[in-house]
């Protein structure tokens, strides 16, 4: 599928200023959206919205369907009425909510009491027509629903143990234990409910007001699920499980140039000829509600599809792995069925062989380029701009490289005199460099992430691939993105044909709802769910 030219920013919603300690899906995700309109953007990816686990990471979360708790908006419940602005402060002020990182653990014990006040406040009597929507929420999303709130209610019963140490009953799914947990457990099975209520409450009038403005919402969907997580426990015949639940192959990447033993993620393998059987029916479901949250959806480790490496469950390192054929065409061709034309970016970094290439084409999937790798192996390099493609997006880089400022101060002399020598540049404003490098490629849409943009050095990088602790909390100031910002990047995009068409003159006025409308229309949004 093509896209039209176009571009837009890298940014997840946490990294939002807010006065809680972590963005969210309030007022400056709203300011957000009108800064990349005034500055002439019409894309905004983000990263996968699940809830996340240890480590934080949301390429690692409870399900692939859920939302993430922690991006819910307070100050929406306060203007709802649910809570008040004085509770909200006298409980933030006993954790450590800070305005440049974000301290998970902090944040989750701060708010999750306030969302459980909201829902005994609903309980009460209060806010009816947002507890009629509440139930038609739950009624309407209830084939991932139910199974994603008893997995985590049964996990806080369990002290936040993994699903395969839980009692032989709960772990095998037996339909009457299960049914005796929802009964015992009810109000923490309710509570999760409408934790999701919440969010997609929030999450899908964004994306409203996003669209309304001419951006699109750019989504993010690892290939593989966690272990622990609702979709392997509800649904443990579509992975390579043993008897006992656990895994008896997981995913990882070979050894390369990069690494002596590979990289061992440990994520359970899709058993892909049982899903054949029912014609892929998870990866419909999982597509549908992937669509439903987002304009656009880059799938993670594209070339997982073609084939995959597979590691014996207990090895230490990847190294005693193979590659495993992955379902390929017949995949992608049940998905047109379903869904047409498919708007999926395929993430086609690594190692990547002619099959993977030949799967990417046949469906004109729009692959990855990135800049930051362009400048090793000479001028044959494949990311270099001038062997760019339309149908392709092209990014300074991503959620796991470092910003363009920090890697090019961790470069020799002799590495950045190449690039000043092809930028034909100084390097002085290498993150602008990149920028522009970007906007001018002939690749259809460039995606750039606010780091670069606000030309920040390695402190501002989001995530380092291997570390254990301390990523994915970085965020920025209230007061940086400003109208001289925007300016320049408005600047940029028109000269370089990025802009979003104007509307026709004589087109008629679109009865858009105003924000507040879209955000606490409750009935509406339960619909649209």
């Amino acid at each position: 599928m093509h896209f039209p030219r176009s571009s837009g920013l890298l940014l997840h919603p946490t990294a939002l200023p807010s006065p809680w300690g972590v963005g969210d899906l309030g007022p400056t995700a709203y300011q957000f959206v009108d800064f990349l309109a005034a500055a002439g953007q019409s894309l905004w990816q983000i990263l996968p919205l699940g809830p996340t686990g240890y480590g934080d990471s949301p390429y690692q979360c409870f399900s692939a369907f859920a939302g993430n708790p922690v991006l819910i908006s307070l100050d929406q419940l306060i203007q709802r009425g649910l809570l008040s602005y004085d509770e909200v402060v006298e409980a933030s002020r006993r954790y450590d909510l800070n305005a440049d990182q974000v301290h998970y653990g902090e944040v989750l014990a701060f708010k999750l009491p306030l969302l459980r006040h909201c829902y005994e406040r609903l309980h009460e009597g209060g806010a009816p027509d947002m507890a009629a929507a509440f139930t038609q929420f739950c009624r309407d999303q209830h084939a991932w629903l139910d199974d994603y709130a008893l997995f985590m209610t049964l996990k806080e019963v369990h002290d936040g143990r993994s699903w395969h140490e839980w009692e032989p009953e709960l772990r095998t799914r037996d339909p009457k234990a299960l049914a005796e947990a929802r009964t015992q457990y009810a109000e923490a099975f309710t509570l999760q409910q409408f934790f999701q209520f919440l969010f997609f409450q929030q999450w899908l009038p964004l994306k409203a007001y996003a669209n309304e403005h001419q951006i699109r919402i750019i989504g993010d969907a690892p290939i593989f699920v966690a272990y622990d997580s609702a979709d392997v426990w509800a649904n443990p015949e579509l992975f390579f499980l043993d008897p006992e639940g656990k895994p008896t192959v997981v995913a990882g990447v070979p050894p390369d140039y990069f690494s002596t033993t590979g990289q061992l993620w440990g994520n359970p393998l899709y058993n892909w000829q049982r899903m054949a059987q029912d014609g892929y029916a998870w990866w419909i479901k999982r597509l549908r509600a992937a669509f439903m949250q987002m304009d656009i959806l880059r799938l993670d480790h594209f070339r997982g599809f073609a084939a995959y490496w597979e590691v014996p469950a207990g090895e230490e390192t990847a190294i005693n792995g193979r590659w495993v054929k992955g379902p390929g065409a017949a995949l992608f061709k049940r998905l047109e069925e379903e869904f047409g034309a498919l708007p999926i970016i395929a993430e086609d970094l690594g190692l990547i062989t002619p099959d993977v290439i030949a799967l990417r084409d046949q469906f004109d999937l729009p692959g990855m380029k990135v800049l930051q790798f362009a400048f090793g192996g000479g001028s044959s390099n494949i990311y270099l701009p001038h062997h760019h493609v339309p149908n392709c997006v092209i990014y300074s880089g991503t959620h796991d490289n470092n910003t363009t400022v920090g890697w090019f101060e961790d470069l020799t002399e002799e590495e950045r005199e190449v690039i000043r020598g092809y930028l034909g540049r100084s390097g002085s404003d290498i993150a602008w460099d990149f920028l522009r490098l970007a906007m001018m490629s002939v690749a259809d849409m460039a995606v750039v992430p606010l780091q670069d943009v606000l030309r920040l050095d390695a402190k501002a990088r989001i995530n380092t691939p291997g570390r254990l602790g301390g990523n994915w909390g970085w965020r920025f100031r209230d007061d940086v993105l400003n109208a001289g910002l925007a300016h320049g990047l408005h600047f940029f995009t028109e000269i370089y044909g990025r802009l979003p068409p104007s509307p026709e003159p004589d087109e008629p006025a679109e009865d858009t709802a105003t924000e507040d409308e879209l955000v606490y229309d409750p009935v509406d949004l339960a619909a649209t769910a």
